[in-house]
């Protein structure tokens, strides 16, 4: 079974944070070549210090391990002139240039997508950023929690209107999203340049993503309907789908989209027969009228009972259903394990820590786990494999190009 996908494929990235450096991990898990250019102080997502996963871990930085596995890394100063002919060297045999940097800052280089198509007609130029590439914000830094979360609607759609203060978002849930349509728009690409011949320019912005991610709201706002806030546990539309607190003050959550196939075989499942032919709740349209005295039926029933319990007996019924789990309680959950989504990295000391893994599989199976490069950790390797001498790489050093 063959599961580099992308073996052949060189991808030249230069980038920083998250959103970009994950999406060429992607590649990288399935057999790109991926050849990270950080300057020579390093990316500073290496110093961010957040929830014992990055630089305050005391170990491994399981933040850059996620966002850089599988890669090489190169240090390189690009206000040098050598630098940047270094660069070029990579590019000549590259099949993809991905960046994050905004527009003032590649045009500054001479790295603009036009420079380069121009001297490299077969490259595929991608570039991820906070809020597209045109209109007056095309240069401002965005980063997930403000063009995804904030700017992207997120925040508001998803605060309830009683808060005080728009919710938070969880670490680089925008990035991570983004850089999985980023990942996709380059493997249409090179799938474009096999029948063309030619390179394309990839681009993937996070408010695009965030407004995405939102589509459902969109839509609504979009043709004469209304995006509502998310709002608190009241009556419910179809008292089916939505969560119920059990005994111990767990949840249960309820997805039942075709209420009306499920609600008799759900009301023998739970004991309540005379629930199915009470004329309040025979159907869908009855029990949309009188929901929030439908709610209360399920609430008492719910309560009556622990998760376990539940969960033993919600197996007998062939619906959507699932319980409401902790990220601990996740990563021990049967399907993941069973499927493989948490993958484990062994270093050459021994040392091991677990990641999770990208959500494709091809032929059944995940991706290898392979670790992070340290910073520039392959840079005198790729210099000597694109033709410097040790006389070069030593003239470089002392020139300050490299560390």
């Amino acid at each position: 079974m063959d599961q580099d996908a992308f073996e052949g494929v060189r991808v030249v990235e230069l980038a920083q944070w998250v959103f970009v450096p994950v999406a060429s991990a992607l590649l990288a898990d399935w057999g790109a070549d991926v050849v990270r250019i950080e300057r020579l102080e390093g990316d500073p997502y290496r110093g961010l210090a957040t929830q014992g996963i990055g630089t305050d871990r005391g170990g491994v930085n399981l933040s850059m391990a996620l966002a850089n596995r599988g890669k090489r890394s190169i240090a390189l100063d690009l206000q040098h002139a050598e630098g940047r002919a270094a660069l070029h060297k990579l590019l000549e045999s590259a099949d993809v240039f991905l960046t994050s940097l905004r527009p003032g800052a590649l045009g500054r280089l001479g790295l603009d997508s036009d420079a380069l198509r121009e001297r490299y007609p077969k490259l595929i130029y991608a570039r991820g950023h906070g809020f597209g590439v045109r209109g007056p914000d095309a240069n401002q830094p965005g980063y997930d929690s403000s063009a995804f979360w904030a700017r992207g609607g997120l925040a508001h759609i998803l605060t309830p209107p009683d808060r005080g203060y728009p919710i938070s978002q969880r670490g680089a849930m925008g990035d991570r999203s983004g850089a999985t349509a980023l990942a996709f728009g380059i493997a249409a690409a090179l799938l474009k340049r096999s029948r063309t011949g030619t390179g394309s320019v990839v681009d993937v912005s996070l408010l695009a993503t965030a407004m995405w991610t939102l589509s459902s709201d969109v839509l609504a706002a979009a043709n004469g309907g209304e995006a509502r806030p998310a709002s608190g546990r009241g009556p419910a539309v179809n008292p089916l789908i939505g969560n119920y607190r059990t005994k111990d003050d767990r949840h249960i959550a309820l997805m039942f989209l075709q209420p009306d196939r499920f609600w008799a075989d759900f009301c023998r499942l739970i004991g309540r027969d005379e629930l199915i032919d009470d004329p309040r709740f025979a159907d869908m349209s009855a029990r949309r009228k009188n929901s929030a005295a439908c709610v209360a039926e399920l609430d008492a029933v719910f309560v009556e009972q622990t998760l376990a319990e539940w969960k033993e007996l919600l197996a007998g019924i062939d619906a959507p259903w699932a319980p409401v789990q902790s990220v601990q309680e996740l990563l021990e959950d049967s399907q993941v394990i069973a499927n493989g989504y948490i993958g484990e990295v062994t270093l050459e000391d021994g040392t091991t820590y677990r990641l999770p893994a990208v959500p494709l599989q091809l032929d059944e199976q995940p991706p290898p786990m392979r670790r992070a490069p340290e910073h520039g950790e392959h840079t005198e390797v790729l210099l000597l494999e694109l033709g410097y001498d040790w006389d070069q790489v030593a003239a470089l050093k002392d020139s300050g190009t490299i560390p």
